[in-house]
């Protein structure tokens, strides 16, 4: 029954299929080691993210996984329900509030799925830039220490308030940044949160276009360019 399907959350799949030659170039970054494409990014697994690297003070593109595990947390298998922040509540929840002050980052990516009901059936949809450049959401990031074993830096992606393109769609959308919102965003020094909160807005639905695409990525474990291929109208 398609209505019994578990479905992931808000935000809970991307693509980056950007080369690190144009990331790059877009994010102002040193040109990063090699990735594949990615067509079907689901929680858990490794993405791709520029922060401040605190020797340097220059911008740096790391893989962290995605679903972020406090610092305190006992097990982290809570990262799987800190895999988005909601903008209006990030600064005073106990497991975001620390990263949202000093340790934001940028999340790239080149669009994100959503599935929008439909009678009874839940439609995946494909958001991008018309541009169909990347661009980044509003991450945070976090470091946590097993007691025994490496360090683990996870991330979660910030969601807001849905423009007009998405609100047909779903209820919440990630927060895509304007560039010129990047270098407060990223500043670990900069920690006004009222100013950093304005930033974490819906972003202008004219920049953005969405289309349906194939069932295939309902299965993380699909994860091929066919995930972004129109549905023939």
């Amino acid at each position: 029954e398609a209505s019994m399907i578990k479905l992931p959350p808000m935000c809970g799949r991307f693509t980056q299929t950007a080369s690190p030659a144009v990331i790059a170039q877009q994010f102002a970054v040193a040109i990063p080691p090699l990735f594949t494409p990615r067509y079907n990014i689901a929680p858990s697994q490794p993405i791709a993210a520029i922060r401040i690297d605190p020797d340097t003070a220059t911008r740096t593109l790391v893989m962290l996984r995605w679903g972020l595990i406090p610092s305190w947390a006992k097990d982290p298998k809570i990262g799987y329900q800190c895999i988005n922040a909601k903008a209006e509540t990030v600064a005073e929840k106990p497991s975001f509030r620390a990263a949202f002050k000093s340790r934001r980052c940028l999340v790239i990516a080149t669009g994100f799925y959503e599935w929008q009901l439909q009678g009874r059936a839940k439609q995946p949809m494909w958001i991008g830039l018309k541009s169909h450049r990347p661009f980044a959401f509003a991450g945070l990031w976090e470091q946590w220490q097993p007691p025994d074993g490496a360090v683990i830096e996870s991330c979660t992606i910030l969601t807001t308030e849905p423009n007009e393109l998405l609100k047909p769609i779903h209820n919440r959308m990630p927060v895509i940044l304007a560039p010129t919102a990047y270098d407060q965003w990223l500043d670990p020094t900069f920690q006004r949160a009222e100013y950093l909160k304005a930033l974490l807005r819906p972003y202008p639905s004219e920049e953005l276009l969405a289309y349906p695409v194939s069932t295939l990525v309902n299965n993380p474990r699909h994860d091929a360019p066919e995930c972004l291929e129109p549905l023939p109208v």
